[in-house]
């Protein structure tokens, strides 16, 4: 089944992919046998030559069983998947580790706009610099990203990350990720919004730590030509 993901590049792939597993076996076993027993069924009590189908109204506490036992069964599965799946949701959502770099990510209709901290390594200050469509983050380093959106409900969707995560207008969501592999990835809106919602992509390059600091310095006369001239006669 590991073949048919898209390449894992972050660090917390692995563990969603073995809970993508865990739960697809338990899914794919209770279908095999709920197909079973419904083809048996129907094969058993089907009508035959001079006799009509069975009518069975399921009345009876035997009859019941066979709905009330598989509901038993399927609710004690549901505890298994979310005791396996709570510590992984809380290192990808909850517990944010110190951060490398950080970026705010916008989702406007329909582009993705990214805001990276200038010179004074702030962001939400007059230098920040504003990068659209492309993102480009070191390899093996943390990433926080301020997550929001302009307009619409939107949803960031980097597949090779195992990254997704709504953007909700008025809200600013924090999250992170860090790049295991170098390479060049799409970042899509997973979230219909509207008519440009299939041409709403992105780029996302994820590059050794000297080309990344080679990428922000050649941003960084956008950032400096946004300070006023005073303030960088003062610098």
């Amino acid at each position: 089944m590991e073949n048919w993901l898209p390449e894992a590049a972050s660090s917390y792939a692995a563990d969603l992919d073995g809970l993508l597993i865990f739960i697809s076996a338990i899914v794919g076993v209770w279908f095999i046998l709920a197909e079973a027993v419904l083809i048996g069924f129907a094969v058993a009590f089907r009508r035959k030559p001079g006799q009509k189908a069975a009518y069975l109204p399921g009345r009876s506490l035997r009859a019941m069983s066979w709905v009330l036992v598989p509901c038993v069964v399927v609710l004690g599965f549901d505890l298994v998947i979310d005791g396996v799946a709570a510590p992984i949701w809380d290192k990808v959502k909850i517990e944010i580790p110190e951060s490398d770099e950080i970026v705010r990510i916008t989702a406007v209709q329909w582009a993705w706009k990214f805001t990276l901290p200038g010179p004074d390594g702030e962001l939400g200050s007059d230098d920040d610099v504003d990068v659209m469509s492309e993102l480009h983050v070191p390899v093996g380093k943390v990433v926080e990203f301020e997550l929001t959106a302009n307009d619409v409900i939107h949803s960031l969707f980097v597949p090779q990350l195992r990254l997704k995560q709504d953007a909700i207008p008025g809200r600013v969501i924090k999250g992170w990720f860090e790049a295991t592999k170098t390479g060049t990835f799409e970042i899509v809106c997973a979230e219909i919004c509207g008519l440009g919602h299939t041409i709403m992509k992105g780029k996302m390059v994820i590059e050794s730590e000297e080309a990344y600091s080679d990428w922000v310095k050649s941003k960084m006369p956008e950032a400096a030509a946004s300070i006023p001239a005073e303030e960088r006669n003062e610098g």
